[in-house]
């Protein structure tokens, strides 16, 4: 029997969280470095992962499968394809960079009992966390999907509502009270998707008699799987609905800026830079997969949402005063470029939307990070309370700078590879939708610039004269951060060579075809 690898790299995290929390509350920095080892054994793991993986094999390799609940055909079934494989392979990497930029988010304040472990607490939920998203990007079987699709909104939640940003904290209890809502909001709407997808699960095992995609995709290529095309449309916008709320895109959004504002920066990267790209990542494995003619039949549709999140997030970003808020928002925009990317129906697309997963979590964690490295030593969000930091701290104004350009997709940046292909294939099927999606770069250039010149540029502010300027710990956090947005900004390759060949499964499912371009015959 071959090592269960997958079940692996889910499990040590999952460990780790375990043994996090049972450390003695008196032994805070013992924990932190048992968490951080735990997230750097995963990665270890993963990066054997996506060595023994084989662009050119099978769709689905290190096949694990056994059974769960047979009697109602659930099996505890893995394996990974291209696009799981990055996302598992972006979600390790990140862990440790979370962890250690969080390294005293949780610390106790004098006021707490010294029997309360709230650093032991935060450091195990974000491991379980990670353990819950490697296995929904591998699992393969879809009711198994689904139970860690509404799982780690639990860890999540304790996450946002108990361990909020302490920027503006202090003894006003408002502040918890923004936390609470925040968390509430963020449960409630995933919840309300995760509903609605049960019903859909069941509906697709009551058409198809299981739960496993191979089983599935064999059914519908021989012919043994009729489904109704209005039973598919029901089903596909069953799973749409929960992915379309996870990722987010307009309007089922509104949770991401409050959760994202409330949290500490570290723990609204695992948001937006991990947690989010189960949603995105679902639509190409789920919907394209299992329901690929309600698929084409919603595009315009979905087009039509993506845009408008592209230019809604990127207007809202311009207009923001908070500085993760404005980030927010521009990860709603980025968002719509990955979904308008996934349903252009284009391998360029497909590709640049998968490429576009993995460089926005490392971009946003970069610049996310580093602006939580700010606001730390301020003490506030509000844009208006910075300026001249680069002169007192140019090292953390450096930084941020190019976090802020990866996030506009500067050339030469990870980022505008993928946004690159987005609008290529976008703009080869739907040149409308092309145009109207570049909107969202000139705006972007407009909210990163300007938020770099009021925080960083003129006179120096009062309140930021003494400022430090980055310590070890942080340098150690953003500068591989960046190095890796250069070397995947001029050396895409080694993504690129995973990510095609399952965009090729992803189009052969619902049958489409990169247009030719039309050529006039020469006179």
């Amino acid at each position: 029997m071959s090592f269960p690898l997958l079940t692996a790299t889910a499990a040590l995290p999952a460990i780790g969280a375990i043994a996090t929390a049972a450390v003695p509350a008196a032994r805070r920095t013992a924990a932190k470095w048992l968490a951080l080892l735990f997230s750097l054994g995963t990665l270890v793991l993963a990066a054997v992962v996506f060595l023994r993986f084989e662009p050119g094999g099978d769709r689905y390799q290190l096949i694990e499968s056994r059974a769960w609940i047979a009697d109602f055909g659930v099996r505890y079934e893995l394996g990974v394809d291209g696009i799981g494989v990055a996302l598992l392979g972006l979600t390790a990497l990140l862990i440790p960079f979370v962890i250690a930029a969080g390294w005293h988010d949780a610390d106790p304040l004098e006021t707490k009992s010294s029997r309360w472990r709230p650093t032991q607490g935060f450091f195990a939920l974000i491991l379980m966390v990670e353990a819950m998203v490697i296995l929904s990007f591998v699992a393969t079987d879809v009711f198994l999907f689904y139970i860690l699709f509404e799982a780690m909104l639990i860890p999540m939640y304790f996450l946002i509502g108990g361990f909020g940003d302490r920027a503006h904290a202090g003894t006003d209890e408002s502040a918890a009270t923004q936390r609470s809502y925040a968390a509430v909001k963020f449960l409630l709407y995933n919840l309300a998707g995760g509903l609605i997808m049960l019903a859909a699960v069941i509906g697709l095992y009551v058409v198809a008699g299981s739960f496993s995609l191979s089983e599935i995709a064999e059914a519908r290529a021989n012919g043994s799987l009729e489904m109704a095309t209005s039973t598919e449309r029901w089903l596909f916008l069953g799973f749409f609905f929960a992915f379309a709320i996870k990722a987010p895109l307009w309007p089922l959004h509104t949770w991401l800026p409050n959760a994202m504002g409330e949290a500490t920066a570290p723990v609204a990267v695992l948001i937006t830079a991990i947690v989010d790209k189960v949603g995105t990542f679902a639509m190409l494995r789920f919907c394209l997969g299992l329901f690929p003619e309600a698929s084409k039949w919603a595009t315009p549709v979905v087009i039509t949402l993506a845009l408008i999140s592209i230019v809604y997030g990127a207007l809202l970003a311009v207009g923001q005063r908070d500085i993760k808020r404005l980030i927010a928002y521009a990860s709603i925009s980025h968002f719509g470029f990955i979904i308008l990317g996934i349903f252009a129906m284009t391998s360029q697309g497909q590709s640049g939307a998968t490429l576009y997963m993995v460089n926005h979590g490392i971009s946003t964690a970069a610049l996310l990070l580093v602006a939580g490295f700010l606001i730390t030593r301020r003490g506030s969000r509000l844009i208006a309370d910075y300026g001249g930091v680069q002169k007192v701290a140019p090292v953390l104004a450096g930084t941020f700078l190019i976090g802020g350009l990866a996030t506009l997709s500067l050339p030469g940046l990870a980022p505008f590879v993928s946004e690159f292909l987005v609008l290529v294939g976008t703009f080869s099927a739907y040149p409308v939708a092309g145009i109207i999606a570049t909107s969202g770069i000139v705006l972007a250039a407009l909210y990163v610039l300007v938020l770099y010149q009021r925080t960083m540029t003129g006179p120096v502010q009062e309140s930021v004269r003494s400022m430090p300027d980055l310590r070890a710990r942080e340098l150690a956090v953003a500068v591989p951060l960046i190095a890796v947005l250069i070397f995947l900004g001029v050396f895409p390759k080694p993504l690129t060579e995973v990510v095609n060949p399952a965009v090729e499964h992803t189009m052969s499912d619902v049958q489409k075809k990169d247009p030719q371009p039309e050529v006039e015959a020469a006179k």
